[in-house]
């Protein structure tokens, strides 16, 4: 490919820090950069704790053995997400449910949600869908009605904001990824913010696989023991390191992909002039960070036909997600409340156009003119 869809960013000190977590001969997830990185999050976000984890997934299992969701409870998520969003669900036994999106956004519908309540709801779990947030405010006035909790799905939502607040310091927990495909990376990655203080002290137990570890590495008890539910939810230093570099030059790298976001919607405002494509919008109460650019074409033929145009020109561009409540575990585990009209109609014909930090403005260009090259030639 000329142009793949992604490839991860770079910051300054990568390799320098992993050098030094080397020589400080502590690689388990208790050294000074897995602590450098909570703070970060902890600061910046801001967050009551953070938890730096193995993936993201990782991250949502963890809320949800703090929610301590089981077997009949429900879980309220837009069916048009990752796996993880479901699979951490149903791994506990309880019940997806999954509801419809706000068709400016893709982001959950906040009216399906309230319809989606009953007593055996247990999560509310909203997906900032793009770097694009949710409607949080509603969101958390629903749940704080109804005295249900909140896990922001915020894989996707690292240096984006809703009303000048942060994704992942609206709800009582939320997810990130670092994965290489994020905006920033550590190869494999996650964090838990926990902005609750309910939920802090059991979440030093649950973080280290049940223990009470942390208390005597305090010196609070002279030995530890098993005390709750928990697994292993820490990140190795070496990719701990990795990632304080990324953190700390974030906002930097969130520049580049604003710059190349920009380009490609500006690029095709004549097209959805024309009625060929509808672009993503951001309303004006999210700030974005641009890890996705998607648009609409009018058809899922024109798309595959679009797909198949810029694959032949060597540009790799993607569809998105198969919605979870028509794949296989989500017949079998989870359920549908309401109309899934929008979530199927615009599933397939969304189009996601490549989009990384060191992507040049000529690259973008040239995606873009192949683009606008298919386009004008279709009816």
């Amino acid at each position: 490919m000329k142009i793949p869809f992604n490839l991860p960013p770079k910051s300054s000190n990568e390799e320098k820090y992993i050098s030094q977590a080397i020589s400080n001969k502590k690689l388990s997830g208790e050294g000074q950069f897995n602590k450098k990185c909570t703070e970060w999050f902890n600061k910046n976000l801001p967050t009551l704790m953070t938890v730096i984890t193995p993936s993201c997934t990782s991250a949502l299992e963890m809320a949800m053995v703090l929610a301590d969701i089981g077997p009949g409870d429900e879980v309220i998520l837009p069916s048009f997400t990752f796996t993880s969003t479901a699979n951490v669900v149903a791994l506990y036994g309880a019940i997806p449910v999954f509801v419809d999106v706000d068709p400016k956004t893709m982001n959950i519908d906040v009216d399906a949600i309230a319809k989606a309540i009953t007593a055996r709801t247990r999560v509310i779990m909203p997906v900032h869908y793009a770097g694009v947030g949710c409607e949080m405010d509603k969101i958390m006035e629903l749940a704080n009605k109804h005295n249900i909790w909140v896990v922001e799905d915020a894989a996707q939502g690292i240096f984006a904001s809703y009303k000048g607040k942060a994704l992942g310091a609206w709800g009582h927990m939320a997810a990130f990824s670092f994965h290489e495909t994020k905006n920033i990376v550590c190869g494999e990655g996650g964090a838990l913010t926990i902005n609750d203080p309910r939920l802090v002290a059991r979440a030093e137990i649950v973080r280290d696989k049940g223990t009470n570890r942390q208390q005597f590495l305090n010196g609070q008890v002279d030995k530890y023991t098993w005390q709750d539910k928990g697994s292993s939810y820490l990140l190795s230093e070496l990719s701990a390191a990795f990632l304080l570099s990324q953190l700390e030059e974030g906002e930097k790298i969130t520049a580049r992909r604003m710059a190349i976001w920009k380009q490609y919607y500006d690029g095709m405002a004549d097209l959805e002039a024309a009625g060929k494509v509808q672009r993503m919008t951001v309303p004006a109460d999210a700030k974005a960070n641009a890890h996705i650019f998607y648009f609409l074409l009018p058809t899922m033929q024109t798309r595959i036909e679009l797909w198949t145009h810029l694959k032949e020109a060597g540009i790799q561009s993607t569809f998105h997600y198969v919605p979870l409540h028509s794949a296989p575990a989500g017949l079998k585990y989870g359920k549908v409340s309401g109309s899934m009209a929008v979530t199927d109609d615009h599933s397939a014909r969304l189009l996601r156009l490549p989009l990384w930090a060191d992507m040049t403005a000529a690259d973008a260009q040239f995606v873009l003119d192949e683009v606008n090259n298919f386009l004008r030639g279709s009816k």
